[in-house]
């Protein structure tokens, strides 16, 4: 844990002395168990993976039911859709097919046989990130649908010279609590590694060059990238 909390100290000292943008405060970022990346929708993943979120517009269809498709319906500040016969739909944290599946098995349960329905995210509401540490323009950033790390580094109009590319890391709140997961994005700039998903309110923050001699011990002892560990 001292170890650790070293790491994201030097960190912090480096960020505000030589960056212009946001200042992250990495005393609040406590840590979560340490969870495997795929599990948390963090590698780039297909479309029909993303994560519903509040301003979403969505596309409803039932097949051959004209009264129960949609072109667009938003999701409202509480995470839900709300149609005929059946209400209020949680889409809020779903995916399209989780919420297919809710509102067949809803359907089915009292108005249809065997409904065949499809939602499409139409168009996804803007969501925040902040890219800070060695970019060229580090601030809050807007992205819609799903967004690399790559991407997200090009926001900020990517790299400084002094950055290092093997140590990006990316904060993120998951259940509740702030954890951490490491990306070397040379490598997925090279095609060696994947390229993963950020989500809103995530924070990347790009290494720089100058920590080297103060976190190689530290990061020494990290036992895998793309992975949020405790620190």
């Amino acid at each position: 844990m001292t170890r650790a909390l070293s790491f994201f100290s030097a960190l912090a000292a480096v960020l505000v002395a030589g960056c212009g943008g946001p200042r992250m405060d990495v005393g609040q970022m406590t840590a979560a168990q340490p969870v495997d990346l795929q599990s948390v929708q963090t590698v780039a993943a297909p479309p029909s993976e993303y994560r519903i979120g509040v301003g979403d517009k969505l596309d409803v269809r039932v097949f051959q039911v004209e009264d129960l498709s949609f072109e667009e319906l938003v999701v409202d500040t509480s995470g839900n859709i709300n149609m005929p016969l059946i209400g209020a739909v949680r889409g809020a944290g779903r995916t399209a097919g989780e919420m297919s599946s809710d509102i067949a098995a809803r359907l089915a349960a009292r108005y249809l046989r065997d409904p065949q329905v499809t939602v499409t995210v139409k168009e996804a509401a803007s969501q925040k990130i902040t890219v800070d540490g060695a970019v060229t323009k580090p601030g809050v950033y807007e992205m819609r649908g799903s967004t690399s790390l790559l991407q997200a580094v090009a926001m900020a109009e990517g790299p400084t010279r002094i950055a290092d590319l093997t140590k990006v890391a990316v904060f993120r709140t998951i259940d509740g609590q702030r954890s951490v997961a490491l990306f070397d994005l040379a490598a997925i700039r090279q095609g060696r590694a994947p390229d993963p998903e950020v989500l809103g309110d995530d924070v990347v923050v790009v290494d720089t060059s100058r920590l080297n001699s103060a976190l190689r011990e530290v990061l020494g002892a990290v036992p895998a990238l793309a992975i949020f560990r405790p620190f």
